[in-house]
């Protein structure tokens, strides 16, 4: 019968095994080990294994563990996940590999049952735990992104909301339950056809829904409203309508509905995005403008024409938040770098980069009108700061002296594991409202010997 060299077909056995003597003493190992380990064999044998194969002081002491076990219990043991990186020779290349590994030692034993050897086998498992580690970051960055999303949509002083293809709303942010004095679910019940609440006409029981929306827009809105949305609906195109909306208090005050359709890469409507604004303030203007006698009508007309102008800019929607129409932006740290900036900021500023800098470095000409004392305040106090109408200075040209104009300006503060992070920046630019509030003002002092006084927001 052929002999059989079983150390030969242990150098060859396709598994990493290092044979270690009871003491921890190198006493072979395969040839898949020996190019896993990238240490000859010659220089392992009757070496200690840490000798032979250095490692941090604390997986020594778990390798030192789990070999002390197997020698007090004759049983295998399997250590937890081990670190072990490999030191590539200089004929390879040199450097280090990271390596991750998920070390098992089995007792082997004589004729008369005594521990003889103990049997390391070591697999690589390098790639599954990189590759649950990418899955952890890429689970946790999703988190963060989903967390910073509610979070703006939240906070943004604008009537948010979203609806299927079909129509049908299926999402609010909680100013609309605030200006509607309405609950939530009810804002989202079925409605299917804003025309056939319509045609029911105010008051109709039934379609919960359908009476909700049909009492919160004013009677002689609701066709204009139901056609232009109707429309929108069976052409996929845009939507925008001014209408009245009840408040919380009973009152019908004016606002500016905007939708997007938002479409898959295929091309197929997936969902609508719309904001509200309120626009009562300059709906009264124009009124007031009007009444002020016949000469004044143009005036009336350029300052509403400009506020639509100014309106339309903002109501391109791509997705839930970036495209709301206002300036948006989140200042992070002490230093209030630019973490976010929606299109409508960075279009402010055509001329320079605000992402990824302070305030002070992309917009220095806000800081001696104490801008950042302003954001100081709202990051060391923890309190909102909101001014209708605030003066700032911007320079909106590359070499151009700054320019006046007048902001809405909403600044607000945010906090991540219970400490101050940040701040949440919310403007929406009224120079032609203020402006226009200045000369209706100016008319009325030369007409009856007043002042006159800015309409509501």
């Amino acid at each position: 019968m052929r002999s059989i060299d079983y150390q030969r077909l242990f150098h060859l056995f396709p598994d990493s095994l290092l044979l270690l003597l009871p003491d921890g003493t190198v006493a072979d190992n395969s040839d898949a080990h020996v190019k896993v380990s990238l240490l000859p064999r010659a220089q392992a044998v009757e070496r200690d294994i840490f000798v032979a194969y250095p490692s941090a002081p604390e997986s020594q002491r778990e390798l030192l563990g789990s070999l002390e076990h197997v020698r007090q219990h004759l049983e295998p043991h399997t250590m937890s996940l081990l670190r072990y990186d490999l030191e590539r020779p200089a004929e390879l290349g040199g450097g280090t590999e990271e390596r991750y590994w998920q070390v098992t030692h089995y007792p082997l034993f004589d004729e008369q049952g005594q521990l003889e050897y103990i049997l390391q086998r070591p697999q690589d498992v390098t790639a599954q735990t990189l590759a649950a580690r990418q899955a952890e970051a890429a689970t946790q960055a999703l988190a963060d992104v989903q967390e910073r999303s509610r979070f703006i949509l939240e906070s943004l002083p604008v009537m948010v909301w979203t609806n299927t293809p079909e129509g049908q709303p299926d999402y609010f942010n909680p100013r609309w339950v605030q200006f509607t004095g309405q609950r939530l679910e009810d804002l989202t019940a079925d409605l299917t056809d804003l025309t056939d609440v319509v045609d029911a006409g105010a008051d109709t029981a039934g379609d919960v829904a359908g009476g909700v929306w049909t009492k919160l827009t004013h009677p002689d809105d609701r066709a204009g409203l139901a056609a232009a949305w109707e429309e929108a609906l069976s052409t996929g195109q845009p939507f925008q309508y001014e209408y009245r909306l009840r408040r919380h208090d009973g009152e019908y005050r004016w606002v500016l509905t905007q939708a997007a359709p938002r479409r898959a890469a295929d091309g197929r409507l997936s969902m609508w995005v719309g904001s509200a604004r309120a626009i009562h303030a300059q709906r009264q203007l124009v009124a007031e403008l009007s009444q002020v006698n016949e000469q004044q009508a143009a005036l009336a007309e350029q300052a509403y024409q400009t506020y639509q102008r100014a309106e339309s800019q903002r109501r391109t929607y791509d997705q839930l938040f970036q495209e709301v129409p206002a300036l948006i932006s989140i200042l992070r740290g002490p230093e209030y770098r630019y973490d976010f900036v929606n299109p409508a900021s960075q279009g402010m500023f055509p001329h320079r980069q605000l992402l990824g800098r302070t305030v002070a470095e992309a917009v220095p000409e806000v800081v001696q009108q104490g801008m950042v004392a302003l954001l100081d305040q709202v990051y060391t106090t923890g309190e909102s700061f909101h001014e209708p109408a605030l003066r700032i200075d911007i320079e909106r040209s590359a070499g151009e002296p700054p320019q006046e104009a007048y902001f809405d300006l909403l600044i607000q503060p945010f906090k991540e594991q219970n400490q101050p992070a940040g701040v949440l920046v919310f403007a929406v630019e009224v120079t032609p409202l203020v402006r226009a509030q200045a000369e209706l003002a100016a008319l009325r002092a030369r007409g009856t010997g007043g002042p006159g006084a800015p309409g509501e927001y």
